[in-house]
């Protein structure tokens, strides 16, 4: 008997030996993914069943760079270059969060990320312990960070070496919540640390068994202040310190040279492509089609709601297919099936689930269903071009994870949506001066 049983449903898998199934059926049983066929077993019994018919069933979505609790901070400095905005704004504000404010700045970060289809995410803040209490309330999957360094005290910006707590903070959640949090070393950026502490942060990552989330290249201020301070660009420099040498996501990666990619395709780094945040804060246009044209595992992120200002990955998806057409003139890049791997199965392999982002048997069930029962879905030709080019955060009905139903209806089943509203309302007044 399955757990759950999907039927009728337009499957979009991701498995390049059957992509597209047009009237399928998915077992779930343990977690796991039992059964995916285009006809229904003999004598099959669920304890449940959910009727597929006007909807796409396929892998969940995947934020592979966010800062969830930043949720706290949205519609807050708006209009104004990344220099100023982090410095001047963000910087001031972060300084004053407690543990309390990430915790429910988080929770409503997972509920909006739920409500659009994600699945698994990246998160890289402070107060990270609250960050993976959400994580395991709400029964999402995260890869969480913690960094070596601590930046901010008695409201100061500082540089604290902190390793210990990131040492601990692994041994505390890497593979918590039943399987459902990986933990990497953060470094925030080459401007921010120096060169020991990315030294430091490197081997720590070593001795970890584990990967790195940076912030890399994301402006041309940070092009210009590692040519001053070290003579090389942000991606030697973390050749040089060995941050390189272990799994990466690194988010943005606007400015690269021709060296910087191929450093990159070199050392196999993820690249998390955030197109809303760099349009939004005037930093760039990543060269994705040429990341992408060198195998570099390119994947999606929304960043954190404060330079976005949501934590859609379906507006991220649309950008990502629109954005790179339109600049080369070339209404080829960047194709829907594409841009789907990136929103899904790249970003599971960069944040370290390996068993999610196909739907095939022994993958874990972590499936959305989509909503196609909606005029601009009509009429229904081509499932990925649906999704990518129509489909908004809104379609999202149901969303499974680890074989757990999170929301059905779009109705959540454990998390009270009010609570967390009122509860960041009120917080925000307080960090915002409001």
């Amino acid at each position: 008997m399955f757990d759950i049983l999907i039927k009728n449903a337009e499957l979009i898998t991701n498995d390049e030996s059957k992509p597209l199934i047009t009237c399928g059926y998915i077992g779930i049983k343990d977690g796991r993914i039992a059964f995916i066929s285009d006809s229904l077993p003999e004598n099959a019994e669920a304890r449940e069943v959910i009727d597929g018919r006007n909807k796409i069933a396929m892998p969940g979505l995947v934020n592979a760079h966010s800062h969830s609790a930043m949720t706290l901070m949205r519609n807050y400095a708006d209009d104004m270059a990344l220099e100023k905005w982090l410095f001047d704004n963000i910087f001031p504000v972060e300084a004053k969060l407690t543990d309390k404010d990430v915790h429910w700045g988080t929770m409503l970060g997972i509920s909006e990320m739920l409500k659009s289809g994600i699945t698994a995410f990246a998160d890289m803040y402070m107060f990270m312990d609250e960050v993976a209490r959400a994580v395991t309330e709400t029964g999402i999957k995260a890869n969480l960070c913690k960094s070596p360094v601590q930046f901010f005290e008695d409201g100061q910006l500082k540089r604290l070496d902190k390793s210990q707590g990131t040492i601990d903070y692994y041994n505390s959640y890497h593979n918590s919540a039943d399987g459902r949090i990986k933990v990497f070393v953060e470094i925030h950026s080459v401007y921010m640390f120096n060169e020991n502490t990315l030294r430091n942060a490197a081997q720590l990552a070593k001795q970890l068994n584990t990967g790195i989330h940076i912030h890399l290249l994301e402006t041309v201020a940070e092009v210009e202040s590692s040519n001053k301070d070290y003579g090389m660009t942000s991606i030697e420099i973390c050749r040089e310190t060995g941050v390189l040498d272990v799994p990466v996501m690194a988010a943005h990666c606007v400015h690269l040279t021709d060296s910087d990619l191929r450093i990159m395709q070199e050392k196999k780094a993820s690249v998390v492509h955030n197109p809303t945040s760099n349009l939004k804060l005037g930093s760039g246009i990543a060269r994705v089609p040429d990341m992408m044209d060198m195998g570099i595992n390119v994947c999606l992120g929304t960043d954190g709601a404060a330079s976005n200002n949501n934590l859609n990955m379906f507006e991220e998806m649309n950008l990502a297919a629109i954005l790179h057409k339109g600049i080369a003139m070339n209404p080829q890049l960047m194709k829907a099936q594409d841009v789907l791997k990136m929103g899904t199965v790249n970003g599971a392999r960069a944040i370290g689930f390996d068993d999610t982002g196909v739907l095939s048997e022994g993958m874990k069930a972590d499936i959305i269903l989509v909503d196609t029962d909606k005029p601009h879905f009509y009429p229904k030709n081509d499932p990925m071009a649906m999704i990518v080019y129509s489909a908004q955060a809104a379609d999202v009905d149901t969303v499974i994870v680890d074989g757990s139903i999170l929301m059905k209806n779009r109705e959540f089943t454990h998390i009270d949506e009010e609570k967390i509203k009122f509860e960041v309302e009120s917080l925000s007044k307080r960090l915002l001066g409001r």
